[in-house]
């Protein structure tokens, strides 16, 4: 018998992930990133609106759409509807995977427990690390304080302690996992995102351009249409600057560089202009040798000097509108927040209440020379 039949095929490693995925954003793909990155094959559990709901509050998003926006994104290569809000180890046996992975915070169910308690204790619990300056929780309290201080260049609007309080957020009492706080764009996040490919010779290359803001599942269902017209698509995506110059109050919600995570996340996606000029020029299309440009259904503004934007697509013939079916737009899910703007702020200021007293309870276990050690040796065996 000689070496390669002893050999035996490597086993698959199965990774389980589970959550709300309200309102997906880079940082929920980031988690996903680093936990494809654990094994082979990644499983994501959703949880039903009823879940979220008990537990946590009104979603932004029903469970139909949140599904559809977890499956767009590239690293996820199986959902799970309807996933129970406490990771069980009968969930991840029913789906053969080896662990559950989620972020360095903590999660609570409506006891006030640790959702994964469960499987850290069985030592079936990985952690990888929390994306800085984005959550949920952010992006709501973003909309409710309608100021612009994400926005690249502006610290003109940061909220006061007066606007931050009536909204039942205390501006000094941030969570440290789920507070506001700055996000610092790295080109080495940006690699981690990118697909890196270029177009093969004799792909049809497509293009679009917008905000893409608060990046949604019209979006999702906009740009799986787009992809299906050609082989390489590529998003433009205009600066903090021009969306505002457009669209006024505080958009864009999320800046430029959130905005470039999101959109670079979603698997229809090749390739990411960051700060994409508004007007479609000559040297753009020839520069990215560009076949087709398409654009939504949404009525849109002409330029600075008052011209049609797409003018020079159109006269070469290689401009189509594109109906996706689904004309949900980024005002449509700020007007939800907006409209349930009380339930969002008492659900923020709870959950936030919930993370404060659990890291002050952490803090004080690390001062224990007792705990910190128990706690350390618990959590080399949860990773």
């Amino acid at each position: 018998m000689n070496g390669n039949d002893c050999k035996k095929p490597r086993k698959q490693v199965r990774v389980w992930c589970d959550g709300c995925y309200d309102m997906v954003h880079y940082g929920h793909a980031n988690q996903l990133r680093q936990a494809k990155e654990m094994g082979d094959y990644l499983i994501v559990g959703v949880h039903t609106d009823a879940e979220i709901m008990k537990h946590k509050g009104p979603p932004v998003f029903n469970e139909k759409e949140r599904y559809k926006m977890v499956r767009a994104i590239k690293w996820v290569d199986e959902v799970v509807e309807g996933a129970p809000y406490v990771t069980t180890l009968e969930t991840l046996d029913k789906y053969d995977c080896d662990f559950c992975v989620h972020g360095d915070d903590i999660t609570f169910d409506s006891e006030g427990l640790d959702t994964y308690r469960l499987v850290k204790t069985a030592g079936r619990y990985k952690e990888c690390k929390r994306t800085a300056g984005v959550s949920t929780t952010d992006l709501v309290g973003r909309m409710l304080l309608v100021t612009k201080d994400h926005h690249q260049h502006s610290s003109d609007d940061t909220p006061n302690k007066e606007q931050a309080s009536s909204i039942g957020c205390d501006s000094s009492t941030h969570s440290p996992w789920t507070g506001i706080s700055q996000f610092l764009p790295t080109t080495q996040k940006i690699i981690q995102f990118a697909e890196g490919k270029e177009p093969k010779p004799g792909d049809r290359i497509v293009y679009v351009s917008g905000a893409f803001d608060l990046f949604h599942i019209g979006h999702v269902d906009f740009l799986e249409k787009v992809k299906a017209l050609g082989d390489y698509l590529i998003v433009g995506l205009h600066s903090d600057q021009i969306v505002n110059q457009y669209h006024k109050s505080n958009y864009p919600i999320m800046n430029l560089h959130e905005r470039v995570l999101s959109v670079l996340a979603c698997k229809y996606v090749n390739e990411v202009v960051m700060g994409a000029p508004y007007t479609i020029s000559e040297d753009l299309m020839d520069h990215f040798k560009v076949d087709l440009v398409c654009h939504g259904i949404t009525r849109y503004e002409n330029d600075s000097n008052g011209k049609d934007p797409f003018e020079v697509p159109k006269k070469r013939g290689k401009f189509k509108i594109v109906d996706s079916k689904n004309n949900l737009s980024t005002s449509d899910i700020v007007n939800r927040i907006v409209k349930n703007r009380y339930e969002y702020s008492v659900r923020n200021n709870e959950k936030e209440m919930k993370e404060i007293k659990a890291f002050e309870a952490l803090k004080a276990a690390k001062s224990s020379p007792t705990i910190a050690n128990d706690s350390n040796n618990n959590r080399d065996v949860a990773a």
